[in-house]
């Protein structure tokens, strides 16, 4: 879920992005058109220059997927979400500034009617109802976190990728909509929705279980579909997902929620009441891991303690930017001054984010990220990687893809559950004979 992805649920959730590019060209693992095999996928990011001026928030890398739809089959690419759940092509056929998906030359097109199942039940979890057009067919109006809106109607055709048919799979196929950002649109086909809805593109693959990668060296790694227990892996730590059935307003039923119990910095854990780790009546407080936001975001309590021990335990290597005025992306407002000419960054104690059954270390360069094109005088300002929710009016915990490099991701729908190991994502590739 991110400052591009789809509101699914509800009108809280905004994240900021940073996403990965999959190419297919690269050699591929079994791929069958069951899914009791496994698909592998080399992961690329690519950096997206976008505009400073047209949103406080930024997309500087974007994460897609390549493959084909229709018969005969058209090449689309697909931003990859794990944020939301209808993934969705531009059909528009007279836009002439991005690709866009042509319903009219695929034999195996079939549009969904409002009065079908998938229509009046499986679109439930959408933020705005779907609805009947004119021609009986199933409307759908997407919306996004930064006024972006998409809209057209639900359909079906075959989705084929790395040798692998998947017939009559739903999707949305948009004739209009509002974008900010331009620059992705003019890469991009559509957005392809990876949560655990039903019409979720995993869900319907029928795969239990899915992992990633992601190299914080080099922006690669892999994308794996299927069952990832290789003997060459490290044991996982398991932490289970968190379900409330019961819906809330302020609760996301289809993301990867799980229960964070605890910070620490080095080895201090934060004197924090679980309390605040934990949803309230509203669902409001709830911790979604997910890749394709770019950094991770605290509710105001937590943060303030996070904020104020990494201050404390760095007073001896780290100048603090004192500017009120200044905060990264609307919600980073613990900056540091790094002289230009430092050959790195001091040593920094490592956070960790405690889970029920599973911890996350974030450490080094990850704890900091140099802004683009910010210098006071004689040095660049970077800023700490952790947000503070409260400035964006997020109601919940996100934790984001940097603080997920180098770390085996995944995502057990049979059992519930998120697996962490911590790996090099580059060697891990070359495992899969995937070399970049």
């Amino acid at each position: 879920m991110n400052i591009h992805s789809l509101f699914c649920v509800s009108a809280f959730f905004v994240t900021l992005q940073m996403r990965f590019f999959f190419s297919l060209a690269g050699p591929l693992l079994v791929s069958k058109s069951n899914a009791t095999n496994v698909l592998v996928l080399p992961l690329k990011t690519q950096e997206i220059q976008s505009p400073p001026s047209k949103l406080p928030f930024t997309h500087n890398v974007t994460l897609t997927v390549s493959l084909a739809v229709g018969t005969p089959p058209q090449n689309v690419t697909m931003v990859l979400d794990t944020g939301s759940e209808l993934s969705w092509l531009q059909c528009n056929t007279t836009q002439r500034d991005r690709p866009v998906f042509d319903p009219t030359r695929s034999l195996s097109y079939t549009p969904i009617a409002c009065s079908s199942p998938t229509c009046t039940t499986q679109t439930q979890d959408f933020s705005i109802p779907a609805s009947c057009d004119s021609k009986n067919l199933c409307h759908a109006i997407l919306s996004y976190a930064d006024a972006s809106s998409s809209e057209g109607n639900l359909a079906m055709d075959n989705f084929t990728f790395s040798g692998s048919h998947f017939p009559g799979t739903i999707f949305g196929c948009m004739d209009s909509g509002f974008s900010s950002n331009s620059d992705e649109d003019s890469k991009t086909t559509g957005l392809m929705g990876m949560n655990r809805g039903s019409l979720s593109f995993v869900s319907q693959m029928g795969f239990k279980k899915f992992s990633y990668c992601i190299s914080g060296s080099d922006f690669s790694g892999i994308l794996l579909f299927g069952d990832s227990n290789f003997t060459w892996l490290l044991p996982l730590n398991y932490t289970p997902l968190i379900q409330i059935s019961t819906p809330l307003p302020y609760f996301d039923r289809v993301a990867y929620t799980v229960q964070l119990e605890g910070i620490k910095v080095s080895q201090k854990l934060l004197q924090l009441p679980k309390s605040i780790f934990e949803p309230d009546h509203t669902g409001a407080g709830q911790t979604m891991v997910d890749s394709g936001t770019q950094f991770t975001f605290l509710l105001g309590p937590a943060y303030t303690a996070l904020r104020n021990e990494f201050i404390n335990q760095t007073a001896s290597v780290l100048r603090v930017l004192e500017d009120p005025n200044f905060v990264f992306q609307g919600a980073f407002d613990l900056c540091f001054l790094i002289p230009i000419n430092s050959s790195g960054l001091p040593e920094l104690p490592p956070v960790s984010l405690v889970f029920r059954g599973a911890e996350i270390t974030v450490s080094g360069e990850r704890l900091l990220y140099r802004v683009p094109d910010e210098i006071r005088g004689n040095d660049s300002v970077h800023c700490f990687t952790f947000g503070n929710s409260d400035l964006l009016a997020i109601e919940a915990y996100i934790i984001g893809h940097h603080h997920q490099q180098n770390i085996w991701m995944e995502f057990d729908l049979e059992k519930s559950r998120i697996g962490v190991a911590k790996v090099r994502c580059d060697l891990a590739g070359q495992r899969f004979g995937i070399y970049h």
